[in-house]
């Protein structure tokens, strides 16, 4: 006789009706979030254009020519992606978003990437949902003011008025540098980039303070940029870099990889010039990387050519560079530690294979 075992109590049995159902929910709840956060990539082709949040009125970086084209290192940025998934960087919206607008635009979906001179930082990048895909600037905190207000350092502001923007890392990053220099001082804070140069130019402050980039590119708008000079102090790490939404890899492997394309070029010496020469590559590394062996834009869900058509179109990261903010701009500011690595800077792709 077949013996009939005994049903386990009903409280067990719910605790494994439920355990099942949560996990079949929870499997279901994933797969449309999969489905909805990998749709970057087809979203944009099916529009047409990269949706980039950029900075307002920041030449060198994001900048609105007289001819009312966008030009600078975050734009460019924003064309080497449109040049690897279009083949044509013109199919790039720019959206001029201040410090406190630009996390926002980015996790309601308005941008597709943010690209827009902003600090990596541990709390952005766990509590906010966005990725930052690397470090496109090392830059660091600093200080400008008038030459005759005569100070020489820092550490002589005392009881000075600093004006910044809202918004940023830059408020705390004085507040800790006046706090442990036993210092006192006065902030005067807005929104917009134009709002603080206004008020420093106008008088209403002694000190602007923000990004030591952010200085050179304020003070060639100045009225007259050689009454003015940046302090040598540099009180903060400020890697500033592109960032992404959460939540989707192809995504965010497609722009992460696309500014290691712009280092490795560099590197390997494949120039603008030297791909328009259209002599076929031998050595392997270059070959990987153009495209012409491997599959390493096809894991992207691109075609083997996309660094190619990056580096064909906007040239590799110094190119950028010196043109945008090095010594063939009027920013003229030295690589130092946005130098590659093996120039003694901070720079360095990880291998194309």
């Amino acid at each position: 006789m077949t013996s009939v075992q005994p049903l386990p109590p009903r409280s067990t049995r719910i605790t494994r009706i439920l355990t099942k159902t949560t996990s079949v929910v929870l499997l279901l709840l994933s797969c449309s979030l999969s489905h909805v956060y990998a749709s970057t990539l087809s979203n944009i082709k099916e529009k047409g254009y990269i949706a980039c949040g950029v900075s307002q009125s920041l030449p060198g970086f994001s900048y609105i020519e007289k001819d009312g084209k966008w030009t600078g290192l975050d734009v460019d940025f924003c064309k080497a992606l449109a040049a690897g998934i279009f083949n044509d960087s013109s199919k790039v919206r720019y959206s001029a978003l201040s410090a406190k607008e630009r996390f926002t635009a980015l996790q309601s979906g308005e941008i597709d990437v943010l690209s827009r001179n902003t600090t990596w930082t541990a709390s952005r990048d766990t509590s906010l949902g966005v990725h930052f895909v690397g470090v496109i600037y090392y830059d660091g905190q600093g200080f400008m003011v008038r030459k005759d207000l005569g100070v020489n350092s820092a550490l002589e502001l005392d009881g000075a008025t600093l004006c910044t923007n809202t918004g940023t890392t830059t408020e705390l990053n004085m507040s800790d540098y006046f706090r442990a220099n036993n210092m006192q001082y006065k902030p005067v804070v807005f929104e917009k980039y134009d709002e603080v140069l206004a008020a420093y130019e106008a008088g209403r402050c002694d000190v602007l303070s923000t990004d030591q980039s952010g200085l050179f590119s304020q003070r060639i708008r100045l009225k007259d940029a050689n009454a003015h000079k940046i302090l040598p102090e540099i009180i903060s790490k400020e890697p500033l870099g592109p960032a992404v939404r959460q939540g989707d890899d192809q995504w965010f492997n497609i722009v992460k990889w696309t500014l290691y394309a712009l280092l490795e070029a560099e590197e390997l010496h494949i120039t603008k010039k030297s791909l328009m020469l259209k002599k076929l590559p031998t050595k392997p590394k270059e070959r990987r990387f153009l495209g012409y062996d491997g599959n390493i834009g096809e894991n992207l869900g691109l075609s083997n050519a996309w660094a190619r058509q990056v580096i064909q179109t906007l040239g590799n990261y110094g190119e950028i560079y010196e043109k945008n903010i090095g010594k063939h701009s009027p920013l003229n500011i030295p690589r130092k530690h946005n130098n590659l690595w093996t120039q003694g800077g901070l720079h360095y792709a990880p291998p194309f294979r």
